[in-house]
């Protein structure tokens, strides 16, 4: 459904235009050389409103991007009723340099990684923005918590809630106004660079953990940003101050049903930001894109918020404006250039300036810069930032020191409280048990006198946990990934002292011997060979693309282990036939050469726990935590056997990233080509068992769509089923109940599709029904003739199982 006087222009990949190339560059944590030549627009043709919107050249078979114009207007309605009303007001009486000082940032050397201007005739004192999706990044005194992948991992809404208000509270605490998370991005390719930011590759579950996330930062008044919109799933070639950017191309069902969908469930949630991403889609900027932006978000997702670049993703100062990005960040062309505190006047931007300029010379209209503002001062208001007890920023991101030239920096105020305790209890509860041959797991202090701990990933880094920038090293055990997405460990207790600890006080006169050396081989096998129990710690590193570790550029090189982990496994293993081996890894490793390996008794998969690692490994490795993480992606046999990979290299002026895999991300390219994993989506294995029984599936209301609109009633449950689950195991635990839908073959769909899950607690023993439903959209397909979401007629199969390849139940209903 389209606003009146909605224009819509469809451009071919020479028409994508870029703004007059930046006169000098300079070099930063993340400059690179900006396009060598401008592209010039070649043509323009006119789209009918019915005609599909995104859509493959059937000559040169390039992807396009259509313009969508004008750029919608925030609403009055709905309960951010009262907010858009203050922030209309806000903006009613304010100059235009005043409004661009609200729209572009005011550099990087601010107390925040991201500043506004200030209205100081108002009394506005600006906005504060600041990384990272897992904790305030910068700042001392606060929490490292879990990476989003490994709260994707525990399968449980209620802690992918309670981290998100965890961290509302901590950047509350510190007077940020804008949290920089959560990333939503999908895990497209298994060794993309910041996959670990973010839930998993399966749009329904991201979807779920980002809106649970959403709702937690913002209950404590902190505006979340969902990010990066959108198809940010590779590192190389992300662009960003200026340097090459790839076009990811995306048909408009494959957009919709997988990429966007955990932005509209963020949206759904009350997002109040989003971040548009370095690079292209369909051969447009991100943040000119006007078809994603003003098209797609603001539009038919009728999100109310604003939206803001990545740090120096800016290409063309009108075409953005006009396309719909509302917030310039940090303000300046490319990493390097000269920060301007006062917006307005700015001229190393291509807002600033020349934003009033543009507004001047009838570029941009007035109304927009307006609606910029609007929809940033709406967000402010609709959280509350406006009361008096909203804490002031007290911190700084460029130093820790208290004072400078007798003006104070930080105030160091402790925002912690008692994470440490959710921090240590995600760490557990996302641990994904792989293999536990012959029941060895969980470990008893008292069955071993001696104790075998191999492997650098299980001690503590030579130069601290805060050693290397932004995390940038591998060194020491692995508890997040590196890049802006990191924050400052207050500590980080490595799984040697933990486990030694525990031992040590459950076992008095054991020996605990380790040996994290990993090229020593004959001191690893000289160990093992008198142990009596060996747990290896292994590990896979991978971050954002500005930093470079071990040769890995962002992206992983590989999917193998770092340090020869392989071989320390061998080492160990040639000794040693009781061996457990822990992996810390930012998403999937390749286990062929040691998962069958009768000398590897049980493996533990941890990914990136946070400050409480060693603590978490413990809990699980001796039975206080019965694992119940579920694997929030497929692990390959080989990673030939993955639907897409990284685009390393290209000698194209524009690298072409095609999304020809379409719907079939992960584990439905895997079902759809009859691809067996090693370890499938959603697998996770219990020190106890679970009983299936007693499934009904129940129809609520009409099962078909009412019109071809967007309808008021997409999310309202249609199908309603319920069964018996029973802990016939030993032990207490949680079970995660996962729900497929096999749609009619007419659909077009993968062959399954998750649409619904719920992890329940059972004593042994203990019996309980268990409620899942289906909403008109999860039953529903995108339609890009009529531009909605439409159901098949047929039968849809409903599974119930526990990971998409074990399937308890099967029901059906029909459309």
């Amino acid at each position: 459904m389209r606003t009146a006087g909605t224009i819509l222009l469809a451009m071919s990949l020479a028409s994508t235009t870029m703004s007059a190339l930046v006169p000098s560059l300079r070099e930063g944590a993340e400059a690179g050389k900006r396009e060598a030549a401008q592209l010039h627009r070649v043509k323009v043709e006119l789209v009918h409103q019915s005609e599909v919107l995104e859509r493959r050249d059937v000559v040169s078979g390039d992807y396009t991007s259509p313009k969508v114009l004008p750029a919608k207007n925030i609403t009055v309605s709905g309960n951010w009723y009262e907010a858009v009303r203050k922030a209309r007001k806000f903006v009613k009486d304010l100059t235009l340099e005043e409004l661009v000082n609200i729209t572009t940032g005011a550099g990087i050397e601010g107390r925040c990684v991201g500043n506004t201007g200030t209205i100081p005739r108002v009394g506005f004192p600006g906005l504060c923005l600041q990384d990272s999706p897992l904790g305030v990044r910068f700042a001392d005194f606060v929490s490292a918590f879990p990476a989003g992948i490994n709260v994707a991992a525990t399968w449980k809404k209620e802690l992918m809630y309670q981290r998100g208000a965890a961290m509302g509270a901590e950047f509350r605490g510190k007077g940020v106004n804008v949290a920089l998370g959560p990333m939503m991005n999908l895990g497209r390719v298994a060794a993309g660079g910041r996959n670990w930011e973010g839930f998993g590759a399966d749009p329904y579950l991201a979807g779920i953990a980002a809106a649970e996330t959403i709702k937690g930062i913002q209950s404590n008044g902190v505006i979340a940003c969902a990010k990066h919109f959108i198809g940010n799933e590779q590192e190389h070639f992300r662009g960003g101050s200026g340097a090459t950017a790839e076009s990811s191309n995306i048909d408009d069902r494959t957009m919709h049903e997988v990429y966007a969908w955990p932005f509209a469930e963020s949206v759904r949630a009350g997002v109040g930001s989003v971040m548009c991403s370095y690079q292209r889609v369909n051969q447009t900027f991100s943040c000119e894109n006007s078809k994603i932006l003003n098209g797609l978000l603001k539009e038919e997702l009728d999100f109310q918020g604003f939206v803001v670049t990545d740090w120096a993703a800016m290409e063309a100062g009108v075409d953005s404006a006009l396309a719909g990005t509302d917030m310039n960040m940090p303000g300046f062309y490319a990493y390097g250039d000269p920060n301007e505190n006062n917006p307005a006047i700015a001229n190393y931007s291509y807002w600033g300036a020349k934003l009033v300029e543009a507004v001047n010379n009838g570029s941009v209209p007035l109304t927009r810069v307006q609606d910029m503002v609007a929809r940033t001062m709406a967000a402010y208001y609709q959280l509350g930032q406006d009361a008096d007890d909203y804490p002031a920023v007290n911190f700084n991101s460029i130093s820790f020191d208290t004072y400078t030239n007798g003006t104070v920096l930080n105030e160091h105020i402790n925002v912690q409280s008692n994470h440490y305790k959710l921090i240590r209890e995600i760490g557990a509860v996302s641990t994904v048990l792989l293999k536990n041959t012959n029941q060895t797991l969980p470990l008893n202090p008292g069955d071993y006198s001696r104790w075998g701990i191999f492997g650098s990933d299980a001690g503590p880094s030579r130069s601290g946990p805060n050693g290397c920038v932004d995390r940038g090293c591998d060194d020491g055990t692995l508890a997040m990934g590196w890049g802006s997405g990191t924050a400052n460990f207050p500590y980080l207790v490595d799984p040697l002292s933990a486990i030694r600890q525990h031992v040590l006080w459950e076992h008095e006169g054991a020996s605990v011997e380790a040996v994290l050396d990993d090229s020593n081989a004959v001191q690893l096998q000289a160990v093992a060979r008198r142990s009596g129990v060996c747990l290896v710690f292994v590990n896979s590193d991978s971050g954002e693309g500005y930093l470079t570790v071990d040769g890995n550029a962002g992206d992983r090189n590989n999917l193998t282990l770092w340090h020869q982990g392989e071989e320390v496994i061998s080492n160990v293993t040639s000794q040693c036939s009781n061996t457990v081996v822990v992996v810390h890894a930012v998403g999937p490793v390749l286990m062929e050469s040691w998962i069958e390996n009768p000398n590897v008794t049980a493996v533990l998969y941890a990914g990136l726990p946070g400050q409480e690692s060693g603590n978490a490994i413990v809990d699980v490795l001796f039975g206080y935590v019965n694992p119940s993480g579920r694997l929030p992606y497929t692990i390959a046999k080989e990673r030939s056997d993955y639907g897409a990979d990284v685009l390393y290299s290209s000698t194209d002026p524009i690298p072409q990233v095609s999304y020809t895999e379409e719907l079939l991300i992960d584990y439905r390219w895997f079902d759809a080509h009859n691809i067996t994993p090693r370890f499938e989506f959603g697998f996770g294995l219990s020190y106890t068992s679970f009983l299936y029984s007693g499934f009904t599936i129940t129809e609520k209301g009409s099962l078909t769509r009412r019109d071809g609109t967007w309808m008021i009633d997409l999310y309202s449950p249609v199908v309603e089923v319920s069964f018996t689950l029973t802990n016939s195991g030993r032990y207490d635990g949680c079970e995660v109940s996962q729900l497929y839908l096999e749609f009619p073959s007419a659909a077009g769909e993968p062959p399954k599709v998750l649409r619904g899950f719920e992890s329940t607690y059972l004593q042994k023993g203990q019996t309980q029904t268990i409620w899942l439903s289906l909403s008109r959209k999860d039953i529903s397909v995108w339609d890009v003739v009529s531009q909605s979401w439409i159901q098949h007629p047929g039968t849809y199969r409903v599974l119930i199982g526990q990971s998409s390849r074990n399937v308890k139940l099967t029901g059906s209903f029909v459309v």
